[in-house]
């Protein structure tokens, strides 16, 4: 009988512990534009799950793993694999991977020519100065014939492993949320879907250039290591894998953001 009443005050105060958990939404960062609107769908999914969520949004690549590493969120999702890797690697952060969200092909854009073709020579081509992204951005222009690469420059690609740049381009490394901006600057800039979206470019319709849908740069969920196995990241990723979201992300972006499940 005691041994009954032991587990009957165990399980009361989990059940309590479960509760005040519940008190709090949990913050999820994002950064502007498509995710941050994906986000509120998976939100209003999510509570009827009895999951709340608070949406924080950033403007940069940087502070959302901060803020996650620190404990100011509790998961965030704006970043592809390549990109977390390297910030764990770099910074020491312990965060991993808890679902696959969509894909953003990257695009290049220019104000001043309808074709990579048209870039003359000297021409300036601006790209993000982030390792991942900046190596996605050089193997895209690479994909388009503009340059050439070292066999062995991998996703991490730099200016330094150009080996064949025909038309001498300069290449400019600029923020990536700052890229948009620069368009009257530059011949050409190679942005990343979601600040494109953010500054009201259309890629299906605006970028002279685009990445294959398929590729490495998957975006994901990130949580704490801690918290890879907790029943509200199952809850979560639940929501945001809905027919629900998936129908929301076909229907709003029309091909210029595509769903991973």
């Amino acid at each position: 009988m005691l041994r009954v009443t032991k587990l009957f005050v165990a399980l009361l105060a989990i059940a309590g512990l479960s509760a005040h958990a519940q008190e709090r939404a949990l913050k999820i960062g994002v950064t502007a534009g498509p995710h941050a609107q994906i986000m509120e769908q998976v939100k209003k999914l999510a509570e009827k799950d009895g999951l709340k969520l608070q949406i924080v949004e950033f403007s940069d690549y940087v502070q959302p793993n901060a803020a996650l590493a620190a404990g100011d969120l509790d998961a965030n999702s704006y970043q592809h694999q390549p990109y977390l890797d390297n910030q764990n690697r770099d910074r020491g952060y312990k965060l991993v991977t808890a679902a696959t969200t969509v894909n953003f092909p990257m695009g290049v854009y220019s104000k001043k020519i309808k074709s990579l073709a048209e870039l003359a020579p000297g021409a300036t081509v601006a790209v993000p100065n982030d390792p991942t992204n900046g190596g996605r951005a050089l193997l895209l222009l690479a994909k388009q014939g503009v340059l050439k690469l070292k066999p062995d420059a991998g996703l991490k690609a730099t200016p330094l492993d150009i080996v064949d740049n025909p038309k001498k381009l300069k290449i400019k490394e600029l923020d990536a949320a700052q890229l948009p901006r620069t368009l009257a600057d530059v011949d050409a800039a190679v942005i990343n879907t979601n600040y494109a979206i953010s500054a009201g470019l259309n890629p299906v319709k605006d970028a002279i250039a685009i990445e294959e849908a398929k590729g490495p740069y998957v975006n994901v969920i990130a949580v704490r290591e801690k918290d890879k196995d907790a029943a509200w990241v199952k809850t979560l990723v639940k929501a945001y894998h809905s027919a629900e979201v998936k129908k929301f992300v076909d229907t709003e972006f029309k091909g210029s953001v595509i769903s991973s499940w």
